[in-house]
């Protein structure tokens, strides 16, 4: 019998129970109802610093994820990240990128990197993607227009690949706005739910 992948999903929004964490959750009930086992983090409920671009972490060499010398909850996010088959990293878009607390983890993650002085650039540290991720991103903007004006997934997609994962699909919901207390669609949450089972299947 297989082991049950383990999903984990890295949630940057703002707002508990919103557009962006209720799609998570459909993708989570899905894949948990088809044999895996979840677990989501609100990075709004983690004690994150800002990078201070010292490249402490970026000296040694090695496959494992370099050391911070900040001490927050940057480590232990990163050791779930280890243990996960696969990841979700979800944002809802703001002044057409992701959040402030979601860009502060992706810029956190130069730990993926060995990037030693006097190197003209960064290398990755796992550059094969045995992970899988599912990027989940909103807009109040319709969807092919916040698409084509502003990088959320883009940057979600960056994230994935340093953490060494291979994007297998997005979910973006547009016209997110509409009400302060907006359902999904029906074909939003069909979206969600095929996600969630394709995530839970092993490759």
């Amino acid at each position: 019998m297989d082991t049950p992948v383990n999903i984990l999903a890295i949630v940057g929004s703002y707002r508990k129970a919103g557009i962006i964490e209720r799609a998570v959750d459909e993708i989570l009930s899905a894949a948990g109802k088809a044999g895996a086992v979840t677990r989501k983090i609100t990075l709004i409920d983690k004690n994150l610093a800002f990078c201070t671009n010292c490249r402490s972490c970026t000296q040694v060499a090695g496959d494992h994820f370099g050391v911070c010398v900040l001490d927050d909850d940057m480590t232990s996010l990163l050791q779930e990240v280890n243990h996960a088959d696969a990841i979700i990293l979800a944002s809802p878009m703001n002044a057409g990128t992701v959040t402030a607390v979601m860009k502060t983890f992706i810029e956190r993650l130069v730990c993926t990197a060995y990037w030693p002085w006097g190197a003209p650039g960064p290398k990755a540290r796992r550059p094969e993607k045995s992970k899988r991720a599912v990027l989940v991103a909103s807009s109040a903007a319709p969807g092919i227009i916040a698409r084509l004006t502003g990088d959320v997934t883009k940057r979600l997609e960056s994230a994935a690949n340093m953490l060494g994962a291979k994007t297998i699909g997005t979910l973006f919901i547009g016209l997110a706005a509409q009400q302060q207390h907006q359902e999904l669609s029906k074909r939003i949450i069909i979206k969600a739910r095929k996600l969630g089972q394709k995530l839970a299947v092993h490759n």
